[in-house]
This record gives C-alpha cells, sequence and structure tokens, in this order.
C-alpha cells in the first residue's frame, strides 16, 4: 500500500487559511495513488494551548474539512484537532485528538495518552486512556501524537497487532535529534513500520525543521524530508512486517518484570 506524509507549515490559529493551504496537497497526494495520508499535529491551529479561541465542538469544523477531503478523494486522512468530548459539560477540556476519517467517512479517533507538560498541555488539554488500532485496507496502523512518542511502553504494549504506527506531531527543532532517533527506534524495536509527520515553519515563537520519516520494519528509512514544505511517498506491506518478526522473533523474547 502507498502511503503519503504531508510536512507541511501551518497558520497560527487560523483555520479557514489551513484549509486553503492543504487543499492542493492533499489533491496531489491522492494523485499519487497514496491511501492514506497523515497531516502533522493540530493541523489546522497549530500547538496553541489557547483553548478558549481554538477548541472544536464535537464534530467541528476540523474534523469536518478531514471527512470531506478523504470522501472527496476516496483516501484516508489524519490529522490532529483540539475536540471537545461529545457530551462535554461547561469547562471541560477539549483533547489532542488525532482524527482518522476513512473514505467512506466514517471518523476514528485516537486522544493524546500523554499531554506535553513541559509547554503545560495538561493544563489545557485532557489525556486520552487507550490506545486505538485501525485496520486500513489490511495494514494495522496504530496511532499516536507527538509526545507520546518519548514513552517506548505505549508503542510495546501495542506491537503485537501493529503493522504501522502512525505518529503525527509539532516537534521543536530544538530537540530534532531526539525525534529523529526515536522514529527509527520505535521502527527497530517493535519490528514495524513508523510514518512520522511534523510540520515546518515558526509557531508560537517555536521553530519547526520538519525531519518527517518513513521507517521501515528493519529500521531503513524509505523517506524523509528536511525544513521544507514536503510531500513523502512510500510504500508500506503488511507482509514485510510479518516476515521481519519470523526471521528475527525478538517480540517473543520481552518480560514484564
Amino acid at each position: 500500500m502507498r502511503v503519503a506524509a504531508l510536512q507541511s507549515e501551518i497558520v497560527w490559529e487560523d483555520r479557514e487559511a489551513n484549509f486553503a493551504r492543504l487543499r492542493p496537497w492533499i489533491e496531489r497526494a491522492a494523485a499519487t495513488g497514496a491511501r492514506l495520508l497523515a497531516l502533522p499535529e493540530t493541523y489546522s491551529v497549530g500547538f496553541s494551548m489557547a483553548t478558549d479561541r481554538i477548541a472544536e465542538p464535537w464534530e467541528g469544523p476540523s474534523v469536518a474539512f478531514l471527512q470531506q477531503e478523504a470522501q472527496r478523494h476516496g483516501i484516508w486522512l489524519a490529522g490532529s484537532v483540539p475536540e471537545l468530548q461529545k457530551e462535554a459539560g461547561s469547562g471541560a477540556k477539549p483533547a489532542n485528538t488525532l482524527v482518522l476519517a476513512a473514505p467512506d467517512g466514517v471518523i476514528h479517533r485516537y486522544r493524546k495518552i500523554h499531554p506535553f507538560t513541559y509547554a503545560g498541555e495538561h493544563e489545557a488539554f485532557q489525556a486520552g486512556d487507550s490506545h486505538l488500532t485501525v485496520d486500513i485496507e489490511g495494514l494495522r496502523t496504530t496511532l499516536f501524537v507527538c509526545y507520546d512518542l518519548r514513552f517506548a511502553n505505549e508503542f510495546w504494549a501495542t506491537a503485537a497487532q501493529t503493522d504501522a504506527y502512525l505518529l503525527i506531531a509539532n516537534w521543536p527543532e530544538a530537540r530534532r535529534h531526539h525525534w529523529q532517533t526515536l522514529l527509527v527506534a520505535r521502527a527497530i524495536e517493535n519490528q514495524a513500520y513508523v510514518i512520522g509527520v511534523n510540520r515546518v515553519g515558526q509557531g508560537n515563537k517555536l521553530s519547526y525543521a520538519g525531519d518527517s520519516r518513513i521507517v521501515d520494519p528493519r529500521g531503513e528509512i524509505l523517506a524523509a524530508a528536511a525544513k521544507a514544505e514536503t510531500l513523502l511517498i512510500a510504500e508500506v506491506d503488511p507482509a514485510e512486517v510479518a516476515a521481519t518478526r519470523r526471521e528475527f522473533p525478538f517480540l517473543q523474547d520481552r518480560r514484564e518484570l
């Protein structure tokens, strides 16, 4: 299956500007034959903590955009959204929710388990409490968001039923080496593909270097990008995951003490 990752810039807290910016890129990705396209974390507003301005109701405009574009182009489309829960009461915090829209319009939601406390995300957003793996046309895909990457136990917990990890981020340039290294590490230690997409440009006085990667189950980089808006394309195959795990049956030796 062909997958794509869009390493894009994000206009700060301006949904309509970001929607307009992304539409040609989504069309381009679909034209390559990609079945899955991943956008960065908080793709429509940037990594803002101003939830009074950016939080959206259940199935708000950023979810609707993903759903409509997925249906229009007949692809799977992913990006995260600052979304309130369906029956959120007064004063409720939104979750940083990775929304995966299927070609038929069905929506899958993963809520970021690890808010980035270093930036105060835990004060503005509620944490998720469960993993999510979605079968994308035969590719068992487990969803994570940005800071989750630092917690190997989350990846280990889902490895047995995962062919590919999809991880979307706003990861600052100052720690780009960590991002690059951990993407490869998660692929090697779990013998699964890792599709890691990060943003580029400036946001709230932070610089983002991109460094998006698609990594295979042996840790080889299939596609990579530097500091520019870029569309990454790679072929992934669940049979390659199975073959790697047969040849090197390391996962069976994990122990919990």
